[in-house]
């Protein structure tokens, strides 16, 4: 039985190892540790949360490991477990050599994107801020290199304007813990990694995501407005101020000039119309935002039409 460390931190790695932990033993492996983030602090309290990859490890009595650090000391517990190869989806830091040793076969990534294209942490987001017609689950093996690693499988994946970075990611977990497994099983039987084929094309690469990323910038296009609020859920997220308080923008959809023509000569950020089928109208610098869900600062989120119950005034508001 091909023994495995899973390491990985959010709720979509949290999903894939559940369902690599339930399949494992048909396809001949099995999670023998996890390495995950440590627990980080929240609330005024500053309660210590654990990551949903660790809940898991902790529910299923699954050996944990949640260091600061990848040393000496975290190698030295690492190698107690005895596992053959670690697979990684979202785990966030880069393994060195002599991590990398502890494991007779290597190891292997999920990396959600069309490699070589979009290396690094965010290629979900980029794939959506640029509204690409497709993306890809890609399984690599894990290489010195961020995300250089030779491509063990892959799957395309059509991209229709509609995902959000959730959306996206939760596919992602599902889709490619059937990537994994198939390559897992592969290597139980064979007592190796398949060699896999190099990227092919020019890489390009992706960076960290800040809050002020989210701020909407309504000179823009609808489309790349739309294509921000979707990217940026579920985090972290997409605002701009209302009379200087933060309003969130959660959902919505591009219109064309020629869907609100009534409302072509408003000012950029101009709430224009209260639609009670389509939603609340903003004028963008070509055409206009059709918000659908939007939440106040320390309030929950709402549907457009309780929203408006609430907003006298909001028709008229220039958002910026």
């Amino acid at each position: 039985m091909l023994r495995v460390l899973y390491a990985g931190s959010p709720a979509p790695a949290a999903k894939t190892l559940e369902l690599l932990y339930s399949c494992g033993p048909e396809n001949g492996f099995e999670i023998a540790g996890v390495l995950t983030n440590p627990p980080s602090t929240q609330g005024r309290h500053k309660t210590l949360i654990p990551t949903p990859v660790a809940q898991f490890a902790a529910d299923h009595n699954i050996p944990l490991f949640e260091p600061e650090h990848l040393d000496s000391e975290c190698r030295q517990a690492v190698a107690a477990v005895k596992a053959d190869i670690i697979v990684c989806f979202a785990y966030g830091h880069i393994f060195g050599p002599k991590f990398m040793s502890l494991f007779r076969l290597g190891g292997i990534n999920l990396h959600p994107s069309l490699l070589p294209k979009y290396r690094g942490s965010t290629p979900v987001q980029a794939a959506i801020l640029n509204r690409d017609k497709e993306t890809a689950f890609t399984i690599q093996k894990l290489a010195p290199g961020m995300d250089e690693g030779d491509i063990l499988a892959q799957k395309i994946i059509g991209l229709d304007g509609t995902e959000t970075t959730g959306t996206m990611l939760d596919r992602a977990a599902e889709e490619g813990s059937l990537l994994f497994a198939e390559v897992l099983k592969s290597a139980a039987e064979k007592g190796a990694l398949a060699d896999g084929h190099p990227q092919q094309g020019e890489p390009s690469y992706t960076g960290i995501i800040t809050k002020d990323d989210g701020k909407i910038n309504w000179n823009k296009q609808a489309a790349e407005i739309d294509a921000a609020v979707r990217a940026y859920t579920p985090d972290p997220g997409c605002w701009t101020l209302e009379n200087g308080t933060v309003l969130r923008i959660l959902a919505g959809t591009a219109l064309s000039d020629g869907d609100a023509a009534d409302y072509a000569g408003e000012k950029t950020g101009a709430v224009c119309a209260f639609d009670k089928k389509r939603g609340i109208l903003i004028r963008c610098g070509s055409g206009f935002y059709c918000a659908v869900e939007l939440q106040r600062q320390g309030k929950k989120p709402m549907n457009f039409k309780d929203f408006m119950n609430g907003a006298r005034g909001f028709e008229g508001t220039v958002l910026g």
